[in-house]
């Protein structure tokens, strides 16, 4: 299956305009879960680059992306960044025809390399070495979590 990427950089207006921004967006993954071909999304602050934040979403079209552009809570919600609060916004979309997983296991010395899809990823990633069953960590969502798997809810 090949899966739509969209990646974006977003500088705010101010420190004030990122906690405003995240209190309008603060329902954003009980939307995303409801919309068809929604798999992924991740957000965090640069590490190195202070006010400048990263999104990636992945879907599993264009088209559901362009869904998710025109729903009412997307559109206003973007309205109101875009009245303001968002400086920058460097947005960057293509699309995935593949997906590997490389991993060598620190237990065992087992390296792996195989493909998978990407719609099944959180799902992949918690699947144990298959010699010593070591368990990789993983990412989980919390209440605070800026990431939203919607494989991990079905």
């Amino acid at each position: 299956m090949a899966v739509y990427l969209s990646m974006q950089r977003v500088r705010f207006s101010s420190p004030d305009a990122h906690d405003k921004f995240r209190t309008v967006f603060n329902e954003v993954r009980h939307h995303l879960m409801t919309k068809p071909g929604f798999l992924h999304l991740t957000w965090w602050e640069h590490p190195d680059e202070p006010g400048w934040y990263n999104e990636v979403s992945m879907w599993t079209s264009k088209e559901a992306l362009n869904d998710w552009h025109m729903d009412t809570y997307h559109k206003h919600a973007k309205a109101w960044a875009s009245n303001g609060a968002i400086m920058e916004d460097i947005i960057n979309n293509f699309e995935l025809v593949s997906t590997r997983l490389l991993r060598i296991c620190p237990t065992c010395g087992k390296f792996e390399d195989k493909a998978y899809e990407l719609e099944y990823e959180q799902k992949t990633l918690a699947q144990p070495c298959p010699v010593c069953g070591f368990h990789f960590p993983v990412a989980t969502e919390t209440p605070s979590s800026t990431s939203v798997f919607k494989d991990l809810a079905s």
